[in-house]
């Protein structure tokens, strides 16, 4: 099992399902929020230009996936139609978990209202706080890379119980910078954030993600949650809580 070099590390990158958030939050709270909000804030919010833009966005890969016979449902045309063929192929794709960008998009805006509302509050394990206090004093920068919208990681990181955790973190990274499975996504990641590859520690509990940071040249953690027994970390540093590390 490969030893992290502390010593070289100046970017800590996290993964957010899994690794600082718990599963449940994710599928059951915020995807069922949006799934059960998608229509109202749809017919509500159609005229907004932003909106607007991500439902041509859906329409758009709707073709693409007629193309390549994924039998999406229908799209009918005009002006209620078209909104009707998005909020039902829009909860096609979250049944599919998508993770094309006008989904994420728009689900990050109706997350937005939730958040704003007080229905949705981000919620993190405990030993997130700890480790983002040490981080800090460690001079560490920390960056957050998802497949959910940038907007909807900080606004998570925003409204936690532990506070404002978002003031912590430098960056957020969505797939605008590429799939979590390419290792072009995380050299894209560490130009932007200006430091080489190697200067990354990269937390994930997805192998094929952690395989494609390592291949990118940054080093890596399998971030592992559950209490079933010994889970096979394909040679990545094994950890079940950052409270491990020094």
């Amino acid at each position: 099992m490969p030893l992290i070099e502390e010593s070289a590390i100046r970017v800590i990158l996290l993964d957010i399902e899994g690794t600082t958030t718990p599963v449940d939050f994710v599928y059951r709270t915020l995807f069922g929020y949006a799934r059960a909000n998608l229509s109202a804030f749809l017919h509500r919010s159609s005229n907004a230009p932003e909106v607007c833009a991500w439902i041509d966005g859906l329409k758009a890969q709707h073709a693409a996936d007629r193309q390549s016979a994924q039998n999406p449902p229908e799209w009918p045309t005009g002006q209620v139609s078209e909104i009707d063929s998005a909020v039902r192929y829009g909860l096609w794709l979250m049944e599919r978990d998508s993770k094309i960008g006008p989904l994420k998009a728009l689900q990050g805006l109706i997350w937005q209202e939730g958040y704003r509302s007080g229905m949705l509050r981000g919620e993190v394990f405990a030993d997130v706080p700890r480790a983002f206090d040490r981080w800090r004093r460690q001079r560490k920068e920390i960056s957050i890379y998802s497949s959910g919208s940038t907007l909807a990681q900080e606004l998570l990181f925003r409204t936690t119980e532990f506070g404002d955790l978002a003031a912590s973190v430098k960056a957020f990274f969505d797939t605008r910078v590429g799939i979590k499975t390419s290792a072009e996504s995380y050299r894209q990641i560490a130009s932007v954030s200006g430091y080489p590859e190697n200067h990354f520690l990269f937390f994930s509990d997805t192998i094929g993600e952690l395989d494609a940071a390592r291949s990118a040249g940054m080093q890596t953690a399998l971030v592992v949650r559950s209490s079933k027994g010994d889970v096979p970390s394909a040679g990545h540093t094994a950890i079940k809580s950052f409270d491990e590390l020094v």
